[in-house]
């Protein structure tokens, strides 16, 4: 098992994914995705994350969840987002042909605003759509978004129209969640935050946290399973 490899073992594989060798040289494959030594160096310190680590990380905490027994979680790519704003719910209609979004627990929203990552985290169960923000800032607009995207949803396919009512839509204030003090952790504050609260966990993590949580995310991508 992974748990008894020596933390020195594993700081070696971390050093090792960190050195020098081809850029393009895969280093993990699954979910259809790859994630290349290239991704890999975006885990280095004061980097800002990918679209590959971010959708590899997020499809690896969906298959934790599926297996250990947490909630039942969805995660939209990376590129859902910009998809539905460029194109409504026609461009992204079929995003969803194998899953229905009623039947989980929670689905997560990674949103990219040019230089910067967020969460949204919309809770089936309490029917909440609430957005996180390593930086403070208000994504109230978005909430709405998703909650259209999740309206025509429901008509599309169950014929349903949700009560605008019964939902809850709130941008998480700054001192609700842990903040950056840097301009470059955002995609690891994001996909942290996805961690804990697939596992309706309270959030623990502070700024001084990254450097470790990048290492242990570049062990986790490596060996497709998370710690």
């Amino acid at each position: 098992s992974p748990f008894n490899c020596s933390f020195q073992a594993m700081e070696r594989e971390v050093i090792a994914a960190f050195g020098k060798g081809e850029p393009d040289e895969i280093m993990s494959s699954a979910f259809k995705l790859k994630v290349t030594r290239e991704d890999i160096h975006t885990l280095k310190n004061l980097r800002w994350l990918n679209d590959e680590v971010i959708n590899f990380y997020m499809n690896l905490l969906v298959e934790r969840n599926k297996k250990e027994g947490y909630p039942a979680v969805h995660a939209f790519s990376t590129f859902f987002y910009p998809k539905l704003i460029s194109g409504g719910y026609k461009a992204v209609r079929r995003w969803t042909r194998a899953v229905d979004l009623f039947k989980l627990d929670l689905i997560l929203v990674p949103v990219h605003l040019r230089v910067h990552w967020a969460l949204v985290v919309i809770d089936v169960r309490k029917k909440t759509i609430k957005y996180f923000d390593s930086m403070g800032q208000k994504g109230n607009k978005i909430c709405e978004t998703l909650f259209q995207y999740l309206q025509e949803e429901s008509r599309e396919k169950r014929n349903l129209d949700l009560t605008f009512s019964e939902w809850t839509l709130h941008s998480m204030e700054s001192h609700e969640i842990p903040q950056q003090l840097n301009g470059s952790d955002c995609g690891v504050f994001m996909c942290k935050y996805a961690d804990y609260i697939s596992r309706d966990k309270p959030i623990t993590f502070t700024q001084n946290h990254m450097p470790y949580f990048r290492k242990k995310m570049v062990w986790e991508i490596i060996h497709q399973q998370l710690l």
